[in-house]
This record gives structure tokens, C-alpha cells and sequence, in this order.
């Protein structure tokens, strides 16, 4: 029998610094699978603030390139006795991410990168976890980084914290439930208005970044005890400077690991531990994220959302317009957010809403729907 052929649309970058254009795009034959890959057919696509970035600067892709990160559908095809058949079958609802290749109809992706979507769970919600949740994990529990033990179901307390800077962000959200759920006590940084969120999430203490005295008032707080490290969730350069020299202001040498690569290192304090591989010694996507499965697609996270143990955070934010051709305006409503921050949030609300969002708002992640 041949292998079915599909109608496939596509969000295409044809250059940077410039808007996506929807075209066609072959779709990956059921035979192009091979042993590890399962075909996807999108029903909601997640936006990231990757996206925007990646749209805007010059990252030398050869164009034109397909962005998109986080993706929830339906099992369209696997092939028959490979690895992905053992785990996924047709029709199975999954949710998880795909390095880029992520906007379009149907996406073939690494069955190490997915999980099943629980039972009563609409796709909307799972939609949002997937890069940041990959992100923060390999930062958290890589060996190459802290190297945390991984987080799973009762897991004792180890006594031990854990500093998350940027608490609130995407990575920051998850990074605070997968490291309490690995049995640290989470301390963590945000701005005033997301202390609850923050706190809701499992942080034991929170911190205002923006107050003048916080570097010293953290470095007090994990010297109470012994603290196995600083994940810097968000907040690129200004957010690394800002977090070591909380590390270095600390009577303990800690570890301290990055969600924005370091480039001066030069300028890092000697008595702080940076845990980050030369760009040389990077381990290729998706390869990189395999080693965290445990912690991620096929191990802790499928568990925790089915006993309803861990939180979709952030939340999605849907946006009204529908399918790929939405996914424009959603990049460009994720460029208010990382250009204005909180006041970008409390602008994207209200524009998606159509309302005034209130004095009070809570992170969110944009969420694009097929229909």
C-alpha cells in the first residue's frame, strides 16, 4: 500500500527580520519515520519568546526555515514494531516539543520528546510545557550542569535549596516544580505582583529582584544552610550578572548554571562554579534533551500531570484567531510581552481579551488552537 499523502501548511521564515509566510510543505511520509519518530497531526501550537527572537535576529539559519517549538495533537502515523510503536499508537493524544519545525500542520517528531496528554486534559493546556520544561530540566539535572537528582513522585526532602532566578518566566515556573518535586527546598526571585504565583508553584521564599538590598538578602538566605545551586531561569545578561553575584556574595561556592549562555565569562567572580559546556562541547538537538527524559516526557512529568500533582504554568493565554494563520500575531504579541514585560502582559491580556486586564496579572503563555 502507498503511504498516505497529506495536505500540509507551513509558517515559512524566509529571511530574518521579517513577518511568516504560510505556504505549503511536504508533509513526513509514514516510511520517513523510522524508529524513533511519530507524525503529529497539530492542534494547538504554543508560542515561545524563542519565537520572536528567532524571527527578528540573524541566527544564520539557511532560509527558509520553519520556527516553533511546542506542539499538542494527535497521533497521525508510527511505524509498525519501531521503538515510537512500543510507546504511541494512532490516535493518541500527546503533547510535547520539536527543536524549530514546530508551525505547520503535521510535525514528525522524537517520541523521546512527547508524552501521552491525560485523560479530560484539553490540548490548549499541556501545549505550553514543552520547551521550557525541556529547558529547565537539562539545566537542573544535566551532568554537564547542576546535576540535581531527578524529581519523581514522594521524594524525600534533601535538606538542601535551590536558588531559581527569574521564577515567574516559562522556565522559571517549571524549573520551580520540577526541582521542589526532586525534594529541594526552591528559593526563588520575580516581581512583587507574581509572589503568589511564584509561591503557589512550591517556592519556600521568594525574593523582589528589583529590590537595591537583594543580592545580600538571598546570599543570607541560602546560607542557612547548604544550597546545591542557581538556575538562572530568565533574565539574559542583566539576569546572569544579577544572579552570580548573589553566588559570589554567598560563604559557600556554589554551582550556577544558565538558561542564557554566558559569553563573558571573563567578568564571572572566581569564586563562583559556572556549570556551562564551551560552544564546541554543545550536545546537538535534539540529542541534548534525551538525557533528561526521566525527569521529562518519559518519566516524572506524564505521572505528576496525570495525579494532577503538577500545575500547567504558565498558564495559556488563547489567542482568538485560529490555526497557522494566527501564529504571526501571536509572535508579535510574545515581542510586547518580552519588550514591555509586565506591562507587555497586562497589554496582551487586554488585546486578546478584549478587556482590561486589572491592575493584578499573573504570567501567561500564548496559545494558538487549530480550531
Amino acid at each position: 500500500m502507498a503511504p498516505a499523502v497529506r495536505a500540509n501548511k507551513a509558517v515559512w521564515q524566509d529571511t530574518f527580520g521579517v513577518k511568516g509566510e504560510i505556504r505549503d510543505r511536504a508533509a513526513t511520509n509514514d516510511d520517513e519515520l523510522g524508529d524513533h519518530k511519530v507524525l503529529v497531526k497539530v492542534e494547538a501550537w504554543a508560542i515561545n519568546p524563542c519565537d520572536y527572537m528567532l524571527q527578528d535576529r540573524n541566527m544564520g539559519f539557511a532560509y527558509p526555515v520553519v520556527l516553533g517549538c511546542d506542539v499538542a495533537g494527535t497521533v497521525e502515523a508510527v511505524t509498525p514494531g519501531s521503538s515510537a510503536a512500543a510507546k504511541f499508537k494512532v490516535g493518541d493524544r500527546v503533547f510535547g516539543m520539536t527543536a524549530n519545525n514546530g508551525f505547520q500542520d503535521y510535525v514528525a517528531v522524537e517520541d523521546r520528546l512527547i508524552s501521552k496528554i491525560p485523560d479530560g486534559m484539553a490540548f490548549r493546556e499541556p501545549v505550553v510545557l514543552g520547551l521550557c520544561v525541556a529547558t529547565s530540566a537539562l539545566f537542573l539535572f544535566g551532568e554537564d550542569y547542576l546535576n540535581l537528582s531527578y524529581p519523581k513522585i514522594g521524594a524525600p526532602k534533601k535538606g538542601k535549596s535551590v536558588l531559581v532566578w527569574g521564577g515567574s518566566s516559562a522556565v522559571g515556573s517549571n524549573a520551580i516544580q520540577l526541582t521542589t518535586a526532586a525534594g529541594y527546598d526552591v528559593i526563588a526571585t520575580c516581581s512583587k505582583n507574581n509572589f503568589d504565583y511564584v509561591k503557589g508553584l512550591g517556592a519556600v521564599a521568594v525574593f523582589d529582584y528589583k529590590d537595591p538590598d537583594v543580592t545580600e538578602k538571598l546570599a543570607a538566605e541560602l546560607d542557612k544552610g547548604e544550597c546545591a545551586g542557581i538556575l538562572m531561569a530568565a533574565g539574559l545578561k542583566d539576569g546572569n550578572l544579577a544572579a552570580w553575584k548573589v553566588a559570589a556574595a554567598s560563604k559557600q561556592k556554589l554551582k550556577f548554571a544558565s538558561s542564557s549562555y554566558i559569553d563573558n565569562m571573563d567578568e564571572v567572580p572566581k569564586n563562583v562554579d559556572v556549570k556551562q559546556l564551551a560552544p564546541a562541547n554543545f550536545k546537538p538537538m535534539p540529542d541534548c534533551w534525551f538525557e533528561m527524559k526521566e525527569a521529562t516526557f518519559e518519566g516524572y512529568l506524564p505521572e505528576a500531570l496525570a495525579k494532577g500533582v503538577y500545575k500547567i504554568a504558565p498558564p495559556p493565554l488563547v489567542i482568538s484567531k485560529k490555526g497557522l494563520e494566527a501564529v504571526q500575531e501571536g509572535i508579535d504579541l510574545q515581542r510586547i510581552i518580552g519588550e514591555k514585560g509586565q506591562a507587555g502582559i497586562k497589554e496582551v491580556i487586554g488585546r486578546v481579551k478584549g478587556a482590561n486586564a486589572g491592575d493584578k496579572v499573573s504570567p501567561v503563555k500564548l496559545v494558538i488552537e487549530r480550531a
